[in-house]
Order: C-alpha cells, then structure tokens, then sequence
C-alpha cells in the first residue's frame, strides 16, 4: 500500500473547561511514565502538552456530538502534500 505525507495546520478553539480537563490529564499522565501516551512527547511543555491533548480530542470527534461542533472549535486547516 503506497501512502502519502501531509503535513496539516489547523486552528481551532477551545473552552476554559476543555483546557482544565485536559490540564488534569496531563497531570495524570506524569503519574504513569512508562505508559505509551509519553512516546515522542519528550522535551515537550506542559503548555503543548495540553494543547495537544486538546486538538486530540476535537479531532478525534470527542466533543463532536453534533454535525456542527466540529465547526465551533476547527476554525481553519491548512494542508500541503509532503515529497
């Protein structure tokens, strides 16, 4: 199976709660460091760790529990194809 790269910018938004669930997540995840969520997060902040967890689940649909979230928190994505 032949893939491809793209390298995708988006810019979303997000609510104080989102960020405070995720911030405690993150605190949780410092608890467990040996589980596999710490796989390329090395040298990261605790700022872009949060950050990350959050473009996760906006994502990944976790908060999409309509057909018109998704357009509340993704505002813009940028893509480009990656040789």
């Amino acid at each position: 199976m032949e893939t491809q790269n793209v390298r995708t910018c988006f810019t979303i938004t997000y609510t104080d709660e989102q960020f405070n669930r995720a911030k405690a997540y993150v605190e949780d995840m410092k608890r467990h460091p040996n589980r596999i969520y710490w796989r390329g997060k090395e040298g990261k902040t605790d700022q872009e760790l949060i950050i990350e967890q959050i473009a996760h689940r906006i994502l990944s649909g976790f908060y999409n529990d309509d057909p018109f979230t998704a357009s509340r928190h993704i505002i813009r994505m940028d893509s480009m194809t990656i040789t």
